[in-house]
């Protein structure tokens, strides 16, 4: 049973809780696993009552940003989402201590990096991280044109990353105006892109495995075989850690 994080949002005029489909799919057809919307109202989640149900978290991307005042920084007006802040930092938190797996995608890296005392850079989308015209209210075509931004990134060696996916070169889209600035405690970087951002990560601080990937695997998953082994990888971490408990 994996955890999938929702995101606070304004759907015809109402207050919601959403999450993009595409997340929740290969995890299911790919990685095997049942799937339990976790809302991002903080009232409404007992982070140790989920933790005990939760087999593992995946910390999804979202249109919002993580809060800068979470790692010292400042604010942008009007791009922030702080019960899916409050949500993931915490129930991640109490993941980790409890030797659960937890997995974040875009957003969710920037997350897991700021949990472990990180910081993010504001604007990597200029440096050629992000299409210039993007727009969190875009039509779908044009979410699609989006999803088609590109580049390479480089797999360490060694590495989770390396075991799942296969180190070297491997090429991914590329949707994100914020990124890692400086690296969390305890992280490992699994892959960079060409200018040196870090485009993945893990760790395993108290024996469950937290890994982060900057792109979006979920968004081409039926066809790119880089996305399939992310999800079989969640997969098997999810399936053998909570074999091991049982």
């Amino acid at each position: 049973m994996v955890g999938v994080l929702c995101s606070n949002r304004m759907l015809d005029g109402r207050a919601a809780q959403a999450v993009a489909t595409r997340f929740v799919a290969p995890l299911a057809s790919l990685g095997e696993m049942s799937v339990l919307l976790v809302p991002a109202v903080p009232d409404a989640v007992d982070a140790m009552r989920f933790a005990e149900l939760l087999d593992g978290l995946l910390l999804t991307g979202a249109c919002s940003n993580l809060a800068a005042s979470r790692y010292g920084g400042a604010d942008q007006a009007g791009t922030g989402d702080d019960g899916r802040d409050e949500v993931a930092l915490r129930l991640a938190g109490r993941m980790i201590e409890t030797g659960r797996p937890v997995f974040g995608i875009c957003r969710g890296l920037q997350e897991l990096n700021v949990l472990f005392g990180g910081t993010l850079a504001p604007d990597v989308g200029a440096a050629g991280h992000h299409r210039a015209d993007h727009s969190d209210e875009r039509e779908i075509l044009e979410v699609a044109e989006l999803f088609d931004h590109h580049h390479d990134v480089e797999i360490v060696e060694d590495g989770v990353l390396d075991g799942a996916i296969g180190r070297g070169r491997h090429r991914v889209n590329s949707v994100h105006h914020q990124g890692i600035d400086r690296l969390g405690i305890g992280l490992d970087v699994e892959a960079r892109a060409p200018d040196g951002l870090v485009e993945a990560i893990s760790a395993s601080p108290c024996g469950g495995q937290v890994v982060g990937v900057q792109w979006h695997p979920e968004w081409d998953a039926g066809s790119n075989p880089v996305s399939q082994a992310f999800f079989r990888m969640m997969g098997a971490v999810v399936g053998g850690s909570a074999a091991a408990r049982a």
